[in-house]
C-alpha cells in the first residue's frame, strides 16, 4: 500500500510540475487562465496528500471500532481456561473488518512461537493507532507482571467502548458546527455572485467615457476569474476547517471541501450565466 501511495504521488507531482510550466510558457500573458490554473494545479497537488492522510484516519478509527469487541471475546475466552494463545486462536476466525487481518497475523506469529508479549506488541504497531498502542501495551504488562487478567481485559473493553460513546457523542455536539460551516460558505457564495451581477457592472459603466467597450470588458472577466478563485478558494480551506470541527481532523475536511468546490462552481456559473 505504501509502494502505491508513493508512486501514485510521484506520478501526480510530475504532472503537477508539467502543468505549472505549461501555464507559466503559454498562458502567462492571459492573467485569467493564468491564475486559474496556477490553482487549479496547486490543489492537485494538496488533494492527494490530504486523500491519504484521510484514508489512513479512516482505516485506524476502522480498526478502533473493532477493538473493544476483540479484547471481550479474548476475555471470554480465557474466562472458559484457555491460556492467552489458546484464546487468540479461538477467536481468530471471528471477523472483526479490518481487525480480523491484524488478528490472524497475531495468531499466526504466536503459532510460530513468538512470545506473546513481542507478538502483541508487532500486532498493536501493525495498526498504527495511539490507542490500540495504549491498550495493548496495559495488556502486556498485565500479562508480564501478573494479576487477573479476565478482570483487567473486561475493564480495557470497558473503556474503550466509553471512549467511542464519547467520542459520538463529540460527534452529534459538532454537527451543528458542521452546519455552521456550510451556511458560512453559502452566504459568502451569495455576496460574491452579487458583487459580480451587480457591483462590477457598475464599476465598468461608471468609466465608459474613459474606457473602450473592450476593456470594460476585459474588467468584467478578470472580476469573473477573481471571484471563481475566490469561491475554490474558500471551499477548500472551509472543507478542511468543517472536517476539523465536526471529526477532529482536518484531512477528514477534504471531502467536505471537494463538495464545497464543486457545488460552490457550478452555482456561480449558473447564477452568473443564468440571472
Amino acid at each position: 500500500m505504501e509502494k502505491k501511495i508513493l508512486t501514485i504521488s510521484s506520478i501526480n507531482g510530475v504532472i503537477v510540475g508539467l502543468i505549472i510550466l505549461l501555464d507559466f510558457l503559454f498562458f502567462r500573458e492571459i492573467s485569467g487562465l493564468f491564475s486559474s490554473i496556477l490553482l487549479l494545479a496547486v490543489i492537485m497537488f494538496i488533494v492527494p496528500i490530504v486523500v491519504v492522510r484521510y484514508y489512513n484516519n479512516w482505516r485506524i478509527k476502522s480498526l478502533e471500532d473493532y477493538f473493544p469487541q476483540f479484547v471481550r471475546d479474548l476475555a471470554e475466552s480465557i474466562k472458559a481456561g484457555m491460556t492467552l494463545p489458546q484464546a487468540v486462536d479461538s477467536i481468530s476466525t471471528n471477523d472483526y473488518g479490518n481487525l480480523s487481518s491484524h488478528v490472524k497475523k497475531l495468531n499466526a506469529q504466536l503459532e510460530w512461537g513468538i512470545p506473546f508479549d513481542k507478538a502483541f506488541m508487532n500486532f498493536a504497531r501493525g495498526t498504527r493507532s495511539k490507542l490500540i498502542s495504549r491498550i495493548s501495551s496495559t495488556i502486556i504488562q498485565s500479562h508480564e507482571f501478573g494479576g487477573n487478567l479476565i478482570d483487567i481485559l473486561e475493564s480495557i473493553s470497558k473503556t474503550a467502548i466509553e471512549i467511542e460513546r464519547l467520542r459520538e457523542e463529540r460527534k452529534l455536539y459538532m454537527h451543528s458546527q458542521l452546519i455552521t460551516g456550510y451556511v458560512i460558505f453559502f452566504v459568502f457564495l451569495v455576496v460574491v455572485i452579487g458583487l459580480e451581477k451587480y457591483l462590477v457592472p457598475s464599476l465598468t459603466q461608471a468609466s465608459v467615457t474613459e474606457l473602450t467597450q473592450s476593456v470594460n470588458t476585459q474588467i468584467s472577466e478578470e472580476y469573473k476569474t477573481l471571484f471563481r478563485n475566490l469561491t475554490i478558494i474558500q471551499g477548500f480551506f472551509a472543507g478542511l476547517v468543517i472536517g476539523k470541527l465536526s471529526e477532529g481532523s482536518m484531512s477528514a475536511g477534504i471531502k467536505h471541501s471537494l463538495f464545497l468546490i464543486i457545488i460552490g462552481i457550478v452555482i456561480y456559473t449558473l447564477a452568473t450565466s443564468i440571472l
